[in-house]
């Protein structure tokens, strides 16, 4: 089995609501995102997936949806004062937690058929939330 990764960094915003801790204040994140794509065999190139290819991909998605944005549970009551400010942000179904952005980089790159088994999300650089596909190859 072969195995490539990418790194991409972006910078958000986000808080959690209904959060007691800290996180449930607004703040933000110089986060990074890693992209485990795999392959039994290589293409005619050689490769599992060219890195430049998938680089832009994914870098340009992330800065189209999350790269300094505020991300929000659409509940959020701020978010009337950010729209009265004509401030950008985000609303989510789910609170924007590191687990669940993993998740949406992991569904993005995988809706470009590429082949991805692993997404890793660094809020910090010792806090890594790990979103990755089933033993079947189904990301759950």
């Amino acid at each position: 089995m072969h195995l490539v990764s990418q790194e991409v960094t972006f910078s958000y915003g986000h808080r959690l609501l209904g959060y007691q801790g800290k996180c449930g204040r607004l703040h933000g994140h110089n986060g990074r995102v890693e992209v485990v794509l795999a392959s039994r065999e290589l293409d005619e190139q050689g490769f599992v997936v060219d890195f430049d290819e998938i680089d832009a991909a994914l870098r340009s998605w992330l800065v189209e949806n999350f790269d300094h944005r505020m991300l929000l549970h659409r509940d959020d009551p701020v978010i009337a004062h950010l729209e009265a400010a004509g401030e950008d942000f985000v609303a989510l179904d789910e609170n924007p937690t590191a687990e669940v952005i993993a998740r949406r980089v992991f569904e993005h790159v995988r809706s470009l058929g590429a082949p991805v088994v692993e997404v890793r999300l660094w809020e910090l650089e010792t806090s890594c939330a790990i979103y990755r596909a089933d033993a079947d190859g189904a990301g759950r």
